[in-house]
């Protein structure tokens, strides 16, 4: 599906709103206050669609100082969180090139959420870990304020150990899983010899312990998952420091497509692709390769100011045009 109109109509909002309706959060912000349009005092996304041949029903609700409410198929959702592990949907937006070009932080966050949406059991890992960190820092703090003993350090390196090493395993095992598809994405976007790396080593107990002194000098645990980095890069060149921002922009949607590849492998299912202003920095023959790709892979929405940028016709076309109010309007075209 292409989504056309001109800056500022409402393309973006309209994706965003997809995403909120599956994934029960925005892609934009964590701050659901900003997905209420001002002057107003509630959202409400409803959508209606099928999976596996069975229908599905997806509501989100957002009220001002009362949260959000889920629902599904009529059925209340403890969280609105609760529909990523029910409905998958991937995004690129123009602000995800941080993926590759950004800190080591930012690869860490997205390969974590690959790992979790590949093994939805694992999905709070990272957090659980990032928990241990904090309380074991927490308590670096008081042994070196005279507050504690360096015992109280015990439980929290052998949780550290342990969650760490498990956060490790994992991250080896997704970016194992994901290499294959996406180095062929890449390659056919024009990204030679694609590959993605990380080398961490999980944290053990003696490691933790040997460095005491450092960490409680201060007051941080230097070693761990929580600290390293993982590659993106291309016929041997890190991205980061030696991609052209037309390659990182490439080594990013082939992430996205070799991913969306893999989850459809252990799934059976497709998911969502929702692609936000990805053709305007595209030449002509890598946008026909990359919309090839979308007609066989699924359910795609497109965004895009200009219906020329998409090679050849797309499956629905909606125009979104803004009202004298401010709002948006959808229109089929």
């Amino acid at each position: 599906m292409l989504v056309t109109g001109p800056n500022g109509a409402g393309k973006t909002n309209l994706l965003e709103s997809l995403h909120v309706g599956t994934q029960g959060f925005s892609p934009r912000t964590r701050a659901d206050a900003q997905l209420v349009r001002f002057g107003c005092e509630a959202a409400r996304v409803g959508l209606r669609g099928a999976r596996g041949g069975v229908g599905l029903e997806l509501e989100v609700r957002l009220e001002l100082g009362s949260g959000k409410r889920a629902t599904m198929n009529g059925a209340r959702l403890q969280a609105a969180e609760q529909l990523r592990s029910e409905v998958t949907t991937l995004v690129f937006t123009p602000d995800r090139l941080v993926v590759v070009k950004g800190g080591p932080a930012a690869r860490r966050a997205y390969f974590d959420r690959v790992l979790g949406r590949l093994t939805p059991g694992r999905t709070g890992l990272s957090a659980e870990y990032g928990a241990a960190v904090g309380q074991r820092n927490a308590a670096l703090r008081r042994v070196s304020q005279g507050l504690s003993s360096r015992d109280a350090l015990a439980p929290w390196n052998e949780q550290v150990s342990a969650l760490g090493a498990t956060l490790v395993a994992g991250r080896h095992e997704t970016v194992a899983a994901l290499q294959p598809h996406f180095a062929e994405r890449a390659g056919e976007l024009g990204l030679r010899e694609a590959e993605l790396r990380y080398e961490g080593e999980a944290p053990t107990v003696a490691a933790l312990e040997e460095r005491v002194d450092r960490d409680l000098d201060r007051g941080t645990t230097g070693v761990g998952p929580h600290l390293d980095d993982l590659g993106v890069l291309s016929a041997g060149r890190d991205l980061r420091a030696f991609g052209s921002q037309g390659e990182q922009r490439l080594a990013v949607l082939a992430l996205l497509l070799g991913e969306a590849e893999l989850l459809e492998e252990r799934r059976g299912t497709r998911p969502l692709l929702l692609l936000d202003d990805v053709l305007s920095e595209l030449d002509l023959d890598r946008r026909r390769i990359l919309t090839d790709h979308l007609r066989s892979s699924g359910q795609a929405l497109v965004t895009s100011a200009s219906r020329e940028a998409l090679p050849g016709e797309p499956s629905q076309m909606l125009e979104v045009a803004q009202r004298a109010d401010g709002t948006s309007e959808v229109l089929a075209a």
